[in-house]
């Protein structure tokens, strides 16, 4: 997908993915006079315009590849980055658990190489915002062309900021965390979003969670979950169907919450009567 509808024809300007037999992807914006060297041969932007999507193309060593519109999943995959990203598999959960949709205003911190803000921007597309906090502007600058290569930089605004000091924002519809130390900004956060607002964090490590649930307790948050998405592919071949080899088995846990008013009475959380109470035990009073 891009900022905008494409037709079913390759135009001038498109973003296209060339997918190769091998599963080698090559994404890039069609330029008449522009060409594209891949491993198996050149390929020529001026002979894929006017082509239908789905068409086969080939290279000037007559290999061939498949002229697709790349989808969200490509386009993160595929970014220039420099660190880890948040995965497909838990970026679309995130996207949905923290209500993201056309016309929102969401807050993330930090900013990475994009490939967040890049789900995000096309989930509040065309009337919403996203603000992008980090402190490092070389990653914010390679965020940036990330998102120009896209065509969705006009939906996202960069800031660089340390959000110690706290967010710029507030009523935002939803912020999601994603820096080594998120409980250190459980205060900022609150803050910043709208009463009922959405929070969401990523964490690689255990005891990283555990610091966060304490942050959660000393303000006023409810709803807080806990969960970890497990993805298992599998080779899709008809005659031996079976899992592939290599699996990502852990990318992180992640951590939501709801924020409740200032002066809102709060549920003890993560108590031990609460989760004996959880397992079916009588507690006494």
């Amino acid at each position: 997908m891009q900022a905008e509808a494409q037709s079913q024809t390759v135009a001038e300007g498109d973003l296209v993915l060339l997918l190769g037999a091998d599963e080698k992807r090559f994404i890039f914006r069609v330029s008449a006079g522009e060409r594209i060297q891949t491993h198996r041969g050149i390929v020529e932007h001026a002979a894929l315009i006017g082509l239908p999507y789905g068409s086969a193309v080939r290279s000037h060593l007559n290999y061939t590849f498949y002229l697709l519109i790349p989808s969200t999943d490509d386009l993160i995959r595929e970014l220039k980055r420099t660190s880890q990203i948040v995965f497909p598999k838990d970026l679309g959960y995130i996207l949905l658990k923290l209500a993201i949709r056309p016309g929102c205003t969401v807050l993330e911190a930090g900013t990475g190489s994009g490939g967040m803000a890049l789900g995000l921007a096309q989930a509040v597309m065309p009337t919403g915002r996203v603000i992008s906090y980090d402190v490092r502007p070389d990653m914010q600058n390679l965020a940036r062309k990330n998102l120009a290569s896209a065509g969705l930089s006009e939906y996202v605004t960069f800031k660089l900021k340390d959000i110690a000091a706290g967010f710029d924002e507030r009523d935002a519809d939803a912020l999601f965390l994603d820096v080594p130390n998120p409980w250190d900004y459980v205060a900022q956060a609150h803050a910043a979003l709208k009463g009922g607002g959405f929070l969401g964090a990523i964490m690689p490590t255990a005891n990283q969670v555990v610091a966060m649930l304490g942050a959660l307790a000393r303000q006023p948050f409810i709803a807080v979950e806990v969960e970890e998405l497990i993805l298992r592919p599998y080779k899709p071949v008809p005659a031996r169907l079976r899992p592939m080899d290599r699996i990502v088995g852990h990318t992180g846990y992640l951590v939501f919450a709801r924020k409740l008013t200032v002066g809102s009475a709060l549920p003890a959380v993560g108590s031990d009567q609460e989760e004996q109470e959880e397992e079916g035990m009588e507690v006494e009073a």
